[in-house]
């Protein structure tokens, strides 16, 4: 008898739900991947080791590239030490958070003649676009 009597309180409730759900189904919603944090500074790190330091720039002798990508705080950065002692306070810190990607960059490196150039180069290079200029 209670079976009977759940089944009739349960029937116009599942037909209520079923009424209430949409006829078409929900599509997954389109995210740029590339625009996220680790793609942007995947692509600035890369772009970084070859305009800055494998083209023997001048102004970034004596320093050496450190990524840090693989962040748990959800900033993945690279960092530009002094190639002798890569231990020390970095000279230059760019680092990415959220989706989109916010991009800051900061350091010493920043007040220096060149640090116009280092802010150019990054905010092209989070903008999708490559090569060294």
């Amino acid at each position: 008898m209670k079976t009977k009597t759940f089944a009739l309180l349960a029937l116009p409730a599942i037909a209520l739900l079923a009424a209430c759900t949409s006829s078409k189904p929900t599509r997954p919603v389109a995210v740029d991947a590339s625009k996220a944090a680790l793609p942007t500074m995947e692509r600035i790190a890369l772009a970084a080791n070859s305009c800055w330091f494998k083209s023997k720039d001048k102004d970034f002798r004596g320093y050496s590239l450190a990524p840090e990508l693989n962040s748990f705080t959800g900033r993945p950065r690279i960092l530009v030490v002094p190639a002798r002692n890569p231990a020390s306070r970095p000279l230059l810190v760019v680092q990415a958070q959220g989706n989109p990607a916010r991009v800051e960059t900061f350091g010493p490196m920043m007040g220096e003649s060149h640090g116009g150039r280092i802010a150019a180069d990054v905010n092209r290079w989070a903008s999708g676009q490559s090569g060294c200029q």
